[in-house]
């Protein structure tokens, strides 16, 4: 039986389409990366909080290593680059390949700190021996003089362990300073520091150890050349002036070479 009266019905079907749950697993390499990147991040921060001083240029100084004399050196990557050579042959043959720089500035006066600071730290031009040997050299001008500092490095001392026998590089930098200091008359003074001991040890040795030292440097520039009557002063201090926040920082053993002004 039709039934004119009413409007026909529609039936409207929805055609659905299936996605992976979360729209597949892309989302979770990109989480995994991301939690690694933080865990890597935060595993730094907690290393140079819990990294000493020593430790921190420890791994600086690894990262920018020594630069070995020749190709076909040793094995070893010090100053000398595996090479055992006695510091007078050494210097000869770094004077024969590159001389003394000669002040480029004209209007400065040659003999003046600022002039002999240039000329030390410009030793030995491409010289990677020297190069290397400058890496314990700090210098500073004051109302006193010129002062030639002279540190220890990471695993890179200027003496002997705990004494007053000096490395084959405190050689080389005693035979450059005697160089170009004889070029002026002024009076020269030496003092020697150390870094702190442990409170443990009975008798800490900085007292005598920098006293000890500054002798020896003061030997080593008379034997570089330097007239005995030019040094005026010998001070070891101890431990009691250092140049670094840690005490016990290697950095605090170091010499301090004082060319002292005219008048």
């Amino acid at each position: 039986m039709s039934r004119k009266g009413n409007a026909p019905v529609v039936i409207k079907r929805k055609k659905i389409t299936r996605h992976d749950d979360h729209h597949g697993g892309a989302w979770k390499v990109a989480f995994a990366d991301f939690a690694t990147a933080m865990m890597a991040f935060f595993l730094i921060m907690w290393l140079i909080t819990a990294a000493t001083d020593t430790q921190r240029m420890g791994l600086a100084d690894y990262f920018a290593p020594s630069i070995p004399i020749s190709r076909t050196s040793g094995g070893l990557d010090g100053l000398l680059g595996g090479q055992d050579m006695a510091p007078g042959e050494l210097m000869a043959e770094i004077m024969a390949e590159s001389p003394p720089p000669a002040v480029e500035d004209a209007a400065l006066d040659p003999k003046s700190p600022e002039a002999l600071e240039e000329r030390l730290l410009g030793w030995g031009g491409e010289s990677s021996v020297i190069e290397n040997a400058l890496r314990h050299v700090v210098t500073r001008i004051t109302d006193e003089g010129l002062i030639v500092e002279l540190m220890d490095l990471p695993d890179r001392p200027l003496f002997d362990a705990d004494t007053g026998e000096p490395r084959p590089v405190l050689r080389l930098l005693a035979d450059m300073i005697a160089e170009v200091f004889a070029t002026v008359e002024n009076e020269l003074a030496t003092a020697g520091h150390t870094r702190a001991y442990p409170l443990i040890r009975r008798d800490p040795p900085a007292w005598d150890l920098s006293t000890e030292r500054a002798h020896r440097m003061r030997e080593l520039l008379e034997a570089g050349g330097l007239a005995p009557d030019r040094l005026m002063r010998v001070t070891g201090h101890g431990e009691r002036s250092p140049a670094r926040d840690d005490p016990q920082d290697i950095r605090n053993n170091r010499l301090e070479v004082l060319l002292l002004r005219e008048g």
